[in-house]
Order: structure tokens, then sequence, then C-alpha cells
């Protein structure tokens, strides 16, 4: 069974950066504002922005917590001087802190969420001061696998990289001239000390898109999967990750009780004829 990940460059970078540029104009925007991580799914999405509509117009926040690593804001700075783009650092640990003392035995996931939905507090802070539409940097195996925080970094208004399996961001971004430090080191949210997103999942992004390529992209059935090589439990675990993380993929129920909820019936408002 043939697992291709392969991407035309080309195409994908011109079908992406007018993907920016039509959605920023589409909202009636001109704008756009990225929180710069220092790591490789940031870095793309703000590389794409920026060849969208020009450096002038994005604006990178870098914002570090007490426990980020430096190599992390030298990263986002590497990134930041070389497209001459406006930026601000904004450190969040008295805005998270002030949540985590109140319980002195909060775990590591709980203080990882509130730090992601602080710095989205701050992304739509400086949306509304930049006037500009707020950029997704969450990629397709995160948003298959739940990997991401609820209003926090899985918020945005667009996103041009969530139809990108991590290795095809990996892929894009070396033909974009990232620089190979932010593209090679381990993938980490950065939220604690010595936290990687292998190591939290149990699993490689290497292995785990050939996956889901299998079981997303060509639809095939698990039994199929374990046929084409994969063991049984990790097919198992991922499909189970799915499941359990369908409900960030979707939009939150609205009860009915009209024939015109507000939702996927009422797709765009009217139309003004005067």
């Amino acid at each position: 069974m043939e697992i291709n990940l392969s991407i035309d460059f080309t195409l994908v970078r011109n079908k992406l950066t007018e993907f920016i540029r039509t959605e920023i104009a589409r909202a009636g925007f001109s704008h756009a504002v990225v929180n710069l991580s220092g790591g490789i799914d940031s870095a793309l999405s703000f590389t794409l922005s920026v060849e969208a509509i020009g450096a002038q117009n994005v604006l990178a926040i870098r914002l570090p917590y007490k426990t980020s690593s430096a190599d992390s804001l030298e990263h986002a700075q590497m990134l930041i001087d070389k497209a001459g783009c406006p930026s601000l650092t904004i450190p969040i640990t008295d805005m998270a802190e002030a949540l985590i003392r109140l319980d002195p035995g909060m775990s590591d996931i709980r203080k990882g969420n509130i730090m992601a939905r602080t710095r989205m507090i701050v992304a739509y802070d400086q949306s509304q001061a930049f006037k500009g539409l707020v950029i997704g940097t969450g990629n397709k195996t995160e948003i298959l696998l739940g990997y991401t925080t609820l209003y926090g970094d899985s918020a945005c208004a667009i996103n041009p990289i969530g139809d990108l399996y991590k290795t095809q961001v990996r892929s894009l971004a070396r033909t974009l001239g990232i620089p190979e430090v932010i593209i090679s080191k381990p993938p980490s949210a950065d939220l604690w000390l010595g936290q990687t997103d292998e190591g939290e999942l149990g699993f490689t992004y290497d292995d785990v898109d050939k996956l889901l390529y299998l079981l997303v992209d060509q639809h095939c059935k698990p039994e199929a999967c374990v046929e084409a090589g994969f063991e049984r439990d990790f097919v198992r675990r991922v499909i189970d990750r799915m499941h359990k993380s369908q409900f960030k993929r979707s939009m939150p129920p609205i009860a009915k009780i009209s024939t015109c909820t507000v939702g996927v019936e009422f797709l765009s408002p009217p139309v003004w004829e005067p």
C-alpha cells in the first residue's frame, strides 16, 4: 500500500498565499497577526502571511512564559529580523500566574491550557489594536489528533496550514527558506521544561502522519492499516484520539427552536437590495 505524502511545493505555496490574501480581504481586513512561538508551524504560517500581504502588514507577537526556552525567543526573533515586520514581545507570566497560583496542585496540562489561552487573549487584543486577522498555526496532524487547546492555540480567523501534515509542514518550510535550526529541533509547545510533542503523544509525527494519511486521505479501514504494517495497538490509539477529540473540530452545537438557527443551515447573511 503506497503512502505518498509528497506535495507540489510551488502549487501549495501559491494556493496558501492566495488563500491568505483572499480570506483577509473577504473579511474586510488588510493586516494579519501571528503568535510567533519559535516553532516550525507558526514560522510557516508567518512566512506565508508575509509573502501574501507584505511584511509591513503582519504583526508578529512573542509571548514568553517564565519557563519558556530562550531558544524559542531567539528563533522567533530570527524570523522577525529577516522579514522586517512590526513585532511585540509581551510576557504572559503575570497574567497566567494570577490564575495558576489559585491552585497549588494544578497539573501541567491545566497550566499549559491556561498559557495557550492567555496567549490567544493577547493575540485577539492585538488583532483589534492592529486591525488584523489572527492567523492559525495548527497543522493537520495536530487537528486530527486533538493535540491542541480549544480556544487557545486552535483559535484563529483563518488557518493556512491546517490541511498540511507535520511532515509536509517541514518540507514546505525548507523550500521557503525557514532556518534549519527551527525545522530540525524537536517539536514542542514549550509549555513546561522538557516538554515535547512526541514525548506527550507517545509516537513520532513521521509514523502517525503515514497512518493518518491511510485513514483519512485514503479512507482505509483499520484492519487494512494493520495489514500495511502498522501495529494494531498504535492504530487503535490513534483512532481513539480522533474520536475523543471530534468535539474540537466542530462548532458548538446549537439547540434548535426554529428552522433558521445560526449554523450550517444559515451559511450567509441576506443580501440588501435597495
